[in-house]
């Protein structure tokens, strides 16, 4: 791949991520998801499977309707009825693309699927064969692709190429590979396949190892031009790639990627946020890019810093994710740095002894609460200097949450 080639971004927090257990959404909340995720800027949104129920079906057809700019996919197994499913709930949408799957690890096709190997490589092409006479796009994933043998794997892609793939999808299904194994299979694909040039190389990955940030970023590097990611990284069992992780990857290390996205990375936490309302599925305060803490400082080395010098610390800029700003947390691990900062902000003048007085209070209240907040500040200003509180200005430094 080109150096600076964009990476196509496949979102699938309206299928993959939904199956997440208790993050169902009801169909009114999926198109507003839907609005928003054009507003982030994917360039394809999976937006349901919908051959499992009506609701997905219907969900699927009115995001077809509604959402115009990125490309709108519907998942199918590769059966009939499930693309015939896809295609119908598909219809009214202008740009489209149509994702069918067969499992091809040996694990797979004995327990699950009980069929041979054969009969898999079959189905697989009967369902792209079948895909192609409603969308001009199909999809093909090898579901459990990373488990597989790979020379049954070269088999299979190159037959569902033959038959007419646009995109090949490389799942590591369950979490299992690890970055330079998952490299040296895209880059076997891409040696093996003899007609990998006729369709773009996918990646699925997932997290149940903590790797699927990794692996998906190693597969970029070896060639794929597509991730599929999840705003928030939810999904089954342990989640996905996550979506912010990815793309903000790719930005801040542009000199070792090379490559970028079209996503606005202003929309991230405004995504994020909404993912996390309408599933309920809280983001861990240390979540990377769009967790609280992301952006948040405490310890007064970091606090002196970044009030120096932003770069010290922080390698991106929380305005550049959709946060306000970045926040300094008084606590007690923070210094007289933060206290003047806080204090400066609130329009209150201290001496600096009495900035260090009211530093130590701070930490002394810290012993009893887990978190400090304006309020108590204010409490403890009130009692040794009252004149100064009455002049000042609140400004909420810390309570207001700044998305």
């Amino acid at each position: 791949m080109s150096d600076n080639k964009r990476i196509i971004i496949f979102d699938t927090t309206l299928r993959d991520g939904e199956q997440s257990p208790g993050a169902s959404m009801t169909i009114f909340e999926k198109i507003q998801l839907a609005h928003q995720l054009q507003k982030l800027g994917v360039d394809i949104i999976e937006a349901g499977f919908p051959v499992i129920s009506k609701g997905d079906f219907e969900a699927v057809n009115q995001i077809a309707r509604q959402v115009k700019g990125p490309k709108i996919c519907a998942l199918a197994r590769a059966k009939a009825q499930d693309i015939e499913a896809a295609a119908a709930a598909l219809e009214p949408a202008t740009n489209k693309r149509i994702h069918t799957f067969i499992a091809t690890s040996d694990i797979h096709m004995k327990y699950k699927l009980k069929m041979t190997r054969e009969q898999v490589v079959l189905q697989a092409v009967a369902a792209v064969k079948k895909a192609k006479t409603y969308v001009d796009d199909v999809e093909f994933s090898a579901e459990d692709a990373a488990r597989s043998d790979p020379n049954f794997l070269f088999q299979v892609l190159e037959a569902v190429i033959s038959a007419g793939a646009t995109t090949v999808n490389i799942p590591d299904t369950v979490g299992y590979s690890t970055p330079l194994e998952f490299a040296q299979l895209i880059k076997s694909i891409k040696d093996n396949v003899p007609n990998i040039e006729s369709a773009a190389i996918s990646v699925h990955c997932h997290n149940d190892l903590g790797l699927a940030s990794a692996n998906s970023l190693a597969a970029v590097e070896a060639g794929a031009e597509q991730v599929e990611c999840t705003v928030n990284g939810i999904g089954e069992r342990s989640g996905n790639c996550a979506l912010e992780e990815i793309v903000m990857a790719l930005n801040t290390r542009s000199d070792v990627f090379g490559h970028k996205t079209r996503i606005d990375t202003k929309q991230l936490v405004p995504s994020s946020k909404m993912v996390e309302s309408f599933t309920g599925i809280n983001v861990q305060p240390n979540k990377a890019i769009v967790g609280r803490n992301a952006f948040a400082h405490e310890a007064g080395i970091h606090q002196h810093g970044v009030i120096a010098n932003r770069g010290t610390y922080e390698i991106m800029r929380a305005e550049d994710v959709g946060f306000e700003s970045n926040e300094f947390v008084l606590g007690k691990h923070s210094g007289r740095h933060a206290m003047k900062l806080w204090l400066s902000r609130n329009n209150i003048r201290l001496a600096d002894d009495e900035v260090a007085a009211l530093s130590e209070s701070v930490k002394s209240l810290c012993d009893q609460k887990k978190r400090i907040t304006d309020s108590d500040v204010f409490a403890i200003l009130k009692e040794t200097q009252q004149e100064a509180v009455a002049m000042a200005e609140p400004t909420h430094f810390m309570e207001t949450r700044r998305w």
